[in-house]
């Protein structure tokens, strides 16, 4: 049984219709019907999951019926919108703001939803549904003014029409921060908010007390009225406006949440406030984006359909990509040499450094890994410049270090942390790898039994082999398995939470900047209370430090201090081991003309455009 995965077949269609049935020369019932031929590139997924792009031809009667005619008009209108295809990669986990914690799902709810701010390609933070702010004199509470001509909107499936429900106020604002902070949401990334008055107090509350909504009424969030919010922190911080531009703290609509529960976001349910709003979610094959007509910012957003593949494995893309059916994709590592190779695809290869590292988290209370000696000797044995060289390809650099350059009190350049682990002589590198792991107790890796797990991908499955190979060859009497699953299922296994038998002892993770400060990484991932810190890290030193430095007014001192937590973290406890900082390696076709790639939060689709007659030219439409 064929699952399609994008709608190009669907498109294809209407398009040959309305070219045949767009003509006023005869409108008889009588004539003979036109016989057209097209053919159209797909992705269908085979019985075993196994992924591939085919190229099919299907028979299209065209009809001279006057109100076909019209159908067939108003399907070349639909057809004619500005689309922009392309591959989520994956399932996304969850669309519900207060719930989302990876880049699948926020890169959707950054373009279906709006924040008080956001972030623009300098990394500053800039207005967005708030015009303004202003902070009290003991620099506590900040008082956000939002616009007036803010709207939820609604799609109805039968219509197909965008109608527009209510005005977004402030309210919106209030009851989407303190939803993700009831203990009842559940969301792994509330502890983020702990940094305003009450929050932590109402996120680890009994419901059932009686007091319960006298600790949700003291958060310091407060809807003074429809377009002035007020949000209190518990001590000063300058990155209050910074962690206002975070997802989670979103305008989200309650009526719609309380009439739907956890299915609230499906299509034909959802209400959403921002530059799109969710057309199709076919689950595990396509999820589509409609342009919002009624947003604030629409005369700005030039691409007004996004169709979006979920395509796992990066060549299958890659293929759909160089067949015309994906105007943007990840550059395979695997394909780099070959795309370098080609004078048309080197053209649209673009690669460029970005906020995120690549890490293996080791599970720090799981044996063999609950040995720090053990996880400094496996990090050192990592030869990150091979490792790029020859496999990821992608000018990434080598990491000795969790925050990478460009975010707020990194250590990226300072190799008094960490340096052991990117030395110049590999080879020094490794003898100081075993002198660890025999230190450890494991000489040579004899009696050493370890399993890496990764999600589903070429990419990172040819990463895990690779250092799965450096690790027997440090130490070869080692047992080293490698095992990957789906990343909704994935990133179960490895939630802090989730019992300690049934997690591996290696993980793979990439993170990037919410927002460019230090405490975005060294706090908001490795406290030992986020819901983020898989390796389950715990140090009440380095808790103590990274909390500390949240709310140090000395900016000079905050590095300092975070220049100690990395210490701790990836250097004296070796709680993970940073691999490399990312780069982003994308194919764009050219007749795409402006893409941005977000330094802090989800990708700004609303923001990207394209030649649009180009495009149709390039796909023979």
């Amino acid at each position: 049984m064929r699952k399609f995965l994008i709608a190009a077949m669907l498109l294809s269609l209407m398009l040959v219709i309305a070219a045949c049935g767009g003509g006023t020369a005869d409108t008889t019932t009588d004539s003979e019907p036109e016989v057209v031929e097209k053919e159209v590139t797909v992705v269908v997924t085979g019985a075993s999951g196994e992924q591939e792009v085919v190229t099919e031809t299907i028979v299209v009667t065209a009809t001279t019926d006057p109100a076909q005619a019209a159908e067939d008009e108003a399907a070349m209108a639909e057809a004619n919108k500005v689309t922009m295809n392309i591959n989520h990669g994956t399932e996304p986990p969850s669309l519900d703001p207060s719930i989302a914690t990876d880049t699948t799902s926020v890169n959707i709810i950054t373009n279906t939803f709006v924040g008080l701010t956001r972030f623009n390609q300098e990394a500053d933070v800039e207005p967005w549904a708030a015009t303004d702010w202003t902070v009290s004199e003991d620099g506590r509470t900040y008082t956000f003014k939002l616009r007036d001509d803010l709207s939820w909107v609604y799609r109805n499936p039968s219509t197909g029409e965008i109608e527009e429900v209510r005005p977004l106020t402030a309210a919106d604002f209030e009851y989407g921060i303190k939803r993700t902070l009831n203990p009842e949401t559940a969301s792994d990334y509330a502890y983020v908010l702990y940094a305003i008055d009450g929050a932590e107090a109402y996120n680890t509350a009994d419901p059932a007390a009686e007091d319960f909504a006298d600790v949700e009424a003291a958060v310091g969030v407060t809807a003074v009225d429809d377009t002035t919010l007020d949000v209190t922190f518990v001590d000063p911080i300058g990155y209050g406006p910074a962690i206002m531009g975070m997802w989670i703290t979103y305008a989200q609509p309650a009526e719609t949440i309380e009439e739907w529960g956890e299915g609230w976001t499906e299509a034909g349910r959802i209400v959403t406030s921002g530059a799109y709003t969710l057309e199709l979610w076919n689950h595990n094959a396509e999820l589509d984006l409609i342009k919002n007509p009624m947003y604030f910012e629409a005369d700005d957003v030039q691409i007004e359909r996004i169709k979006g593949a979920m395509i796992t494995e990066e060549s299958t893309a890659m293929s759909l990509y160089e067949s015309g059916g994906l105007d943007i994709t990840g550059a395979p590592s695997a394909d780099l040499d070959r795309i370098r190779a080609d004078e048309t695809l080197n053209q649209e290869l673009n690669i460029a450094p970005t906020t995120c590292t690549y890490y293996y988290g080791f599970i720090n209370n799981k044996p063999p890994t609950d040995n720090a000696t053990v996880r400094k000797a496996l990090s050192a044995a990592i030869d990150r410049t091979s490792l790029i060289d020859n496999v990821t390809k992608g000018g990434q650099l080598p990491a000795h270090s969790f925050a990478p350059p460009g975010i707020f009190g990194n250590v990226a350049d300072d190799m008094s942390v960490g340096g052991w682990m990117v030395m110049d002589n590999y080879a020094d590198q490794l003898a100081q790898a075993q002198a660890w792991m025999e230190e450890a107790g494991y000489p040579g890796g004899e009696g050493l039994d370890l399993l890496i797990m990764h999600n589903t991908s070429e990419g990172h499955a040819a990463i895990a082999q690779a250092v799965q190979a450096m690790w027997l060859e440090a130490f070869p009497a080692a047992n080293i398995t490698i095992e990957n699953q789906e990343w909704g299922v994935y990133l179960e296994t490895i939630s802090p939470d989730s019992p300690v038998e049934e997690k591996p002892n290696v993980y793979r993770l990439g993170w990037c900047a919410d927002y460019p400060d230090q405490n975005n990484w060294v706090n908001d991932v490795f406290n030992s209370a986020s819901g983020n810190n898989s390796a389950v890290y715990s140090n009440p030193d380095y808790d103590a430090l990274v909390e500390a430095a949240a709310i140090e007014q000395d900016q000079d001192k905050r590095v300092e201090m975070y220049k100690e937590a990395e210490t701790l973290l990836v250097d004296t406890d070796a709680a993970i081991a940073p691999i490399y900082y990312y780069t982003t390696v994308q194919m764009r076709k050219p007749y795409m003309t402006n893409v941005i790639v977000a330094p802090a939060g989800g990708n700004p689709w609303y923001q990207y455009t394209m030649d649009w007659d180009a495009k149709k030219e390039a796909t023979g439409q």
